[in-house]
């Protein structure tokens, strides 16, 4: 190797171990100001509030402000792809949600790699969705909402948040498990959905539980079924789709994630932080009225989890042909 290589070599060298010495000394010092948490969906949704409960009692433990920061658009898309572009500093944190993972399937082409350009920080949420018609469809049971899907094909709509979103896949698999046909009209925004779903505009909807709870009490809408696997906690006297459907199950899930080259010390820091947080009782409180399950993991059970529901959603989209460009 001639003198030129070698000093080119060194050079070369030198410049990595200063990279990673300044990541190293960056982790040490993290957090030394506010850091931010994206959310790819509108203020108000399901995954939004979950957000708020989280970054508003984090700051105790991380020692630094945690400002929500609201980029909806395109089903997730420009949030996402703000934080696939950031600094991998641990300043810029993504609010993650089951869309995540759907993403990648509606679009010939999206910016970002929903696996590889993202760390995993943990998963701290579980929320089953609620199956809710309004009264005037006349329907009381999943059982009795597929057979009047039936006599009416391509008749009866169904709102969602937007194309590609929780609402929107939930309910396309329940259309595809019950081989029902049923309309898709996509709003900007759970909030828009849920108020032309209680104003009768719309008459069926797979929203969080929290946000249709109390007008399905006031008799304003009926909550027919659950999306999860089983009975939820908040309201056990109602049946899970799959004691209708057996086999369906959809829940939205929540965590956190960075972008991919995120120093591991940072990774950890905020994974510990956002641990304690969610051993806080008001926390714990603050998830039930929401309507979410508190469920901690670690980056590789959450970066294990992001594999497995890629592959299933995946799966559904192909299987009822869902594309949105």
């Amino acid at each position: 190797m001639g003198d030129m290589n070698r000093r080119n070599a060194v050079g070369a060298l030198l410049v990595v171990a200063l990279q990673f010495a300044g990541a190293a000394q960056s982790a040490q010092g993290f957090p030394e100001r506010p850091v931010r948490m994206i959310v790819p969906y509108s203020a108000g949704g399901a995954t939004d509030i979950v957000m708020r409960i989280v970054a508003q009692r984090l700051p105790e433990f991380l020692g630094q402000q945690v400002v929500v920061d609201n980029r909806p658009g395109a089903g997730g898309l420009i949030g996402t792809d703000t934080v696939a572009k950031s600094s991998p500093d641990g300043y810029t944190l993504l609010a993650t949600s089951t869309p995540h993972v759907i993403l990648p399937h509606l679009h010939k082409k999206i910016p970002f790699d929903a696996l590889q350009d993202f760390a995993p920080i943990m998963q701290f949420g579980d929320q089953p969705y609620a199956l809710t018609v309004h009264p005037s469809l006349g329907v009381s049971s999943v059982k009795e909402l597929i057979a009047l899907a039936q006599k009416q094909p391509g008749i009866i709509n169904y709102a969602s948040s937007g194309n590609g979103g929780a609402q929107h896949m939930f309910a396309a698999l329940f259309v595809s498990m019950a081989k029902i046909d049923m309309v898709h009209i996509p709003y900007k925004g759970s909030g828009p959905a849920r108020a032309d779903l209680l104003g009768g505009q719309v008459k069926v909807g797979c929203l969080g539980i929290a946000s249709v709870l109390a007008n399905h009490k006031a008799g304003q809408l009926r909550i027919l079924a659950v999306t999860s696997a089983k009975r939820s906690h908040e309201v056990p006297d109602i049946p899970s789709i799959a004691e209708t459907i057996p086999g369906y199950n959809a829940s939205l899930w929540q965590g956190l994630t960075v972008p991919r080259a995120t120093p591991r010390a940072v990774i950890e820091r905020i994974q510990r932080d956002v641990l304690k947080t969610m051993e806080s009782s008001e926390v714990k409180v603050a998830f039930e009225r929401s309507g979410t399950y508190v469920v901690t993991t670690n980056p590789k059970a959450f970066g294990d989890l992001l594999k497995v529901e890629l592959d299933k959603w995946g799966k559904v989209a192909r299987e009822i042909n869902l594309r949105v460009d």
